[in-house]
């Protein structure tokens, strides 16, 4: 276990830096983790504590003492668990850590856009008071909010909404049954719902699963909320039910792109609500997936097998 070395991000919460320092491992701190940065400067290290950017089999390769991957959060589209058990290295991630916050988050976006918070609020800093008249908020209850994919985040968005006296409904195709909400079919749940939350993982067979179709079955006062994953919609389709109030509003705080780069059309909508990234962005949270992230490093160089692993490395 000594003399290894893991390589992290510069901006990893303090918690996840001790815990590996407290195992006997050495870290190398990486302002930029882009494949090519890391060859350059961890070539011989033992495990990556990766967060969004892509890292290839190939790459892993090239690094002869490359054991593990801990994805930084619980998303792994940008890592091949498959190629990476084939390169003999484990992918882990932290399921745990981020629904509760994601969930809040999740609520927050869909208050602050059913009132129109931030817009009203940024109009009113520039001294116009007369904006919220035109642009007046919705009432939550007795409306149909619609959650897609109902594992743990999409869960707590029901448990955590359950309050606020609207009616749930929920498509899953992996989900029998339920105690909270009803279970409907993806057709109902579009063209039924006022407030649409996307809580699913991206899979080849919905990657930019909701695009025109979709927005042209929605209600014309609908609203999208993803905080999820950019690629579980056609952005550009988005930006024209937007543009041409096809829906009514949305809040996104994840892109094709990220971050949005400043020329995109979507900062010059007032029906959309643009966060960058910021689900899982609160201290708790950073820290408690930086823990899990290192605890997985820790278990894997110690030779034992990780908690929350997506592939399975074959032994040497």
């Amino acid at each position: 276990m000594m003399n290894q070395t893991v390589v992290i991000p510069k901006g990893l919460s303090q918690a996840g830096k001790d815990y590996l320092k407290n195992h006997g491992l050495a870290t190398i701190e990486l302002a930029d983790l882009r494949e090519e940065n890391i060859l350059a400067q961890a070539p011989a290290a033992a495990g990556i504590v990766l967060m969004m950017d892509p890292f290839s089999a190939a790459t892993a390769k090239k690094m002869p003492n490359l054991k593990v991957v801990a994805r930084h959060g619980v998303g792994y589209d940008n890592v091949d668990p498959a190629t990476m058990a084939q390169a003999g290295v484990w992918v882990t991630i932290t399921p745990n850590a981020n629904a509760s916050t994601v969930a809040e988050t999740t609520l927050a976006e869909i208050l602050d856009l059913s009132k129109n918070l931030t817009a009203i609020s940024t109009h009113m800093r520039q001294g116009d008071f007369d904006y919220k008249g035109q642009h007046m908020g919705f009432d939550l209850s007795g409306k149909k909010l619609g959650i897609m994919g109902f594992g743990r985040i999409g869960r707590m968005v029901a448990q955590k909404v359950s309050g606020l006296g609207m009616d749930i409904l929920i498509y899953d195709p992996f989900v029998k049954q339920t105690d909270i909400g009803r279970l409907v079919d993806r057709e109902t749940l579009f063209k039924a719902a006022d407030v649409i939350t996307l809580h699913m993982a991206v899979t080849p067979e919905n990657t930019n699963g909701i695009g025109q179709k979709e927005f042209a079955a929605m209600k014309k006062q609908a609203v999208l909320i993803n905080l999820g994953r950019g690629a579980l919609v056609d952005q550009p389709a988005l930006l024209t039910a937007l543009k041409t109030g096809e829906i009514g509003g949305a809040a996104l705080d994840v892109f094709d792109e990220e971050p949005l780069p400043l020329s995109s059309e979507f900062y010059t909508l007032n029906n959309v609500l643009l966060t960058p990234h910021i689900a899982s962005n609160t201290q708790e949270c950073m820290s408690r997936m930086a823990v899990d992230a290192a605890s997985e490093v820790v278990r894997v160089l110690n030779g034992d097998q990780p908690q929350w692993p997506v592939n399975h490395p074959a032994k040497d």
